[in-house]
């Protein structure tokens, strides 16, 4: 019998422990489903709103949690093209593993990151066209399916997963999805069709994935950071403990959540215009901030 709650508390327990405090700034994302730049390459739209929410994370001195299905491996067979795609974006996601503030978990999508041996293989390095050699790209990185930050002060604790986990067919038959995505529906996509394991499944597969994954953080008192359903979410104090970081590839914007001073927060990045028709990257809060110890 497959339960959600136990699924999730093996993650817990399997997951390493970060300890942060109200010094510490973090921002969440998940679901870029980075591709190789084709017509199937869901992030392409909004690559340059990611590259720059990022260079401003970056620069302030945030930690990036990816949360998972950050690169498309169902429809495509192997990062390495999905890296030379998108080659400034993994130049800019290196920036933040050379200081130390840098992630990386695996959804369904890229679980094959989860394997023995594939970090080492495949993301240690990547050739730099502009530079004409090899350059670090994540040398020595670990890449696991959860991650649990806590509180040095309070001793609270923030567990962090793909979300995958409270849905069975892309969890325990995520080999036979991926099969499906990738000789059937990714070919249909192409011609606009939308598989039924990402966005596009019905709202009430999404809702009830949502709920189980509400109900663990409930019962457990731990708050829960989650994407797979690409749908953003924020609770309130004392109305729920599940936040969702949302997707990167939402039409015309990027969500994620912030953690900053001790507070949370879900924000939106778009491009916006300014009174004199010149465009920029906004950031709009969307929920928050909420101390964290509101949520007790």
């Amino acid at each position: 019998m497959y339960s959600v709650s136990e699924r999730l508390q093996r993650v817990y327990q399997q997951s390493r422990r970060v300890i942060f405090d109200s010094s510490s700034k973090f921002i969440v994302m998940s679901d870029c489903h980075r591709g190789q730049g084709n017509m199937n390459d869901n992030f392409l739209q909004n690559q340059q709103v990611y590259f720059g929410a990022l260079n401003h994370y970056l620069q302030a001195g945030f930690t990036y949690i990816e949360l998972g299905d950050g690169d498309e491996l169902w429809e495509n067979r192997g990062i390495e093209p999905i890296i030379q795609a998108h080659s400034d974006v993994f130049w800019l996601l290196s920036r933040f593993y050379e200081r130390g503030r840098l992630y990386l978990l695996y959804g369904n999508h890229d679980a094959v990151k989860g394997k023995k041996g594939f970090a080492a293989r495949s993301c240690s390095h990547y050739y730099c066209e502009a530079q004409g050699c090899c350059r670090p790209l994540f040398p020595g990185i670990e890449i696991s399916e959860g991650l649990v930050l806590k509180n040095r002060e309070s001793g609270q604790q923030i567990l962090l997963t793909h979300g995958h986990q409270g849905d069975w067919l892309n969890d325990r038959l995520w080999m036979a999805a991926r099969f499906l995505v990738r000789y059937v529906w990714g070919p249909l996509e192409a011609v606009g069709f939308t598989e039924p394991t990402g966005s596009g499944r019905a709202r009430e597969k999404r809702e009830k994935v949502e709920s189980g994954l509400s109900a663990y953080a409930q019962i457990r008192r731990c708050l829960l950071i989650a994407g797979h359903t690409h749908r953003p979410a924020f609770s309130e104090p004392g109305r729920g403990r599940y936040f969702n970081a949302g997707s990167c590839v939402h039409p015309r914007c990027i969500t994620g959540i912030e953690i900053e001073k001790g507070a949370i927060s879900l924000v939106k990045w778009a491009v916006a215009t300014r009174a004199d028709q010149v465009l920029y990257v906004a950031r709009e809060r969307l929920g928050g901030p909420v101390p964290l110890f509101e949520y007790g």
